[in-house]
């Protein structure tokens, strides 16, 4: 039973419902006067005459109970009707049949009368839309005009990529300045809250989604501030070992020694650890040499010592060094290490050449270290194995020979064509006589 009285509810006519909805309350008289009901009748009328949306009403009024009859676009309209009749002194109960008309003529004529409103409204605003725009259009062009000047950005910036965020930052000022001038004509600043709202919303999923990159981009703007690296540097990134050419607003790169191009992003430059071998041009070569355990080590440690400053590209100062660096089965290990200069020398060749002039010297003296030998125990007794000497040995029958050229003309032909691809490449962040770290 409940179920069908809910039934009944849900299929009970809208003028039914609009019927019981606002009824007037208050002392009922008994005086029952038909001059009365008139009245009420004519002063409903007046009123719904001055309204829209009522023309189709008709009013009858009985013994102060009003009776509503007619069509309206849509229920809430017909709905007010209780509430304004209600007001009307003398009505003791509405009887509200009004219903929701179904002519298509009826429901799209309001629709065409707003249409018309509107678009008559949209022509008046149009010469002040115009105005504002203009206004927009001339800050916006005033503030791309300042920003494409020179000075004082590149004064103020410590490179090219600075300044350029420097003009991105006060175009972007200058389009939110116009935008608030032009909404303030029109009258709707408020719009402006909803636009930056939502753009703020529209930023941080794109942050998010291009996480990788603003990191790479902010990394960009700290490396070009603070400089940590100079074009044609040798570097150790990351284990990647080269010079570098340029920096970028994402990534750094350099060019190995093999000739391959490194690119390594910039969030990953700024957290590493950077050797920087370039940054003073004294650089240590070291290498180790085994000697004759039988052999004075005090001779030999003077031996190489004084091989390697009388080599011409070791530096006086740093002065060079020779220790014994460990014992092995068949030799003293001697630790040896001398100092040039990288920007003329090539380090590699000068390692190469300390190493063997050291070692002819320690042959020429005879206290080079010699093959190791071994002792094999069989059935038959002890054999020395074939690796032993047979005869001590008296040195070579010839000095050894001066040293070789060991000038850095590998580096100073990589440098060259860095610079051959610096100069086609007008994005790099990094400036020669910028400020270091």
């Amino acid at each position: 039973m409940r179920i069908l009285a809910l039934l009944l509810c849900l299929t009970m006519p809208l003028g039914a419902q609009a019927q019981t909805a606002s009824q007037p309350t208050g002392t009922i008289t008994v005086t029952d006067s038909v001059t009365q009901d008139a009245a009420i009748a004519v002063r409903i009328r007046g009123i719904l005459a001055e309204l829209d949306g009522f023309d189709d009403i008709t009013v009858a009024v009985s013994s102060g109970i009003v009776t509503l009859r007619g069509n309206t676009l849509d229920m809430p309209t017909a709905q007010r009707l209780n509430e304004l009749v209600g007001r009307v002194e003398g009505v003791v109960a509405i009887e509200n049949e009004v219903t929701e008309t179904t002519d298509v003529v009826q429901r799209l004529n309001p629709a065409v009368e707003r249409f018309k409103v509107r678009a008559k409204q949209m022509i008046a605003f149009l010469p002040l839309a115009m105005i504002a725009l203009g206004l927009f259009v001339v800050i916006v062009l005033l503030g791309f005009a300042i920003a494409r000047r020179k000075q004082p950005w590149d004064r103020l910036a410590p490179n090219a990529f600075i300044a350029d965020i420097y003009r991105q930052i006060l175009r972007l000022a200058f389009v939110i300045g116009g935008l608030v001038a032009a909404l303030d004509i029109v009258n709707a600043t408020a719009l402006l809250s909803g636009i930056l709202g939502a753009a703020g919303i529209v930023g941080l999923a794109i942050g998010f989604a291009v996480r990788d990159t603003v990191e790479n981009f902010i990394a960009s703007i700290m490396l070009s501030i603070r400089q940590p690296l100079r074009p044609n540097d040798t570097v150790e990134i990351e284990g990647d070992t080269g010079k570098v050419i340029r920096l970028t607003s994402r990534a750094t790169i350099l060019l190995s020694f093999d000739g391959n191009h490194i690119r390594i992003p910039n969030s990953t430059v700024f957290k590493s650890r950077i050797v920087n071998f370039s940054r003073n041009a004294e650089r240590r070569f070291t290498f180790e040499l085994g000697v004759d355990p039988a052999a004075d080590l005090v001779h030999a440690q003077s031996l190489a010592l004084i091989t390697l400053e009388g080599l011409p590209f070791v530096l006086s100062t740093p002065q060079a060094s020779v220790w014994i660096e460990s014992v092995g089965d068949s030799s003293v290990n001697m630790g040896m290490a001398g100092w040039i200069n990288q920007n003329d020398t090539s380090i590699v060749l000068a390692r190469s050449e300390a190493i063997r002039l050291v070692q002819a010297s320690y042959d020429t003296a005879g206290i080079a270290a010699q093959a190791p030998a071994y002792r094999v125990l069989h059935e038959g007794g002890l054999v020395t194995a074939p690796g032993s000497p047979a005869e001590p040995f008296e040195g070579p029958d010839m000095p050894p020979p001066p040293a070789q050229d060991v000038d850095a003309l590998e580096d100073k032909q990589l440098t060259r064509i860095i610079n051959l691809e610096r100069a086609e490449d007008h994005l790099d962040l990094l400036r020669t006589n910028a400020d270091q770290e």
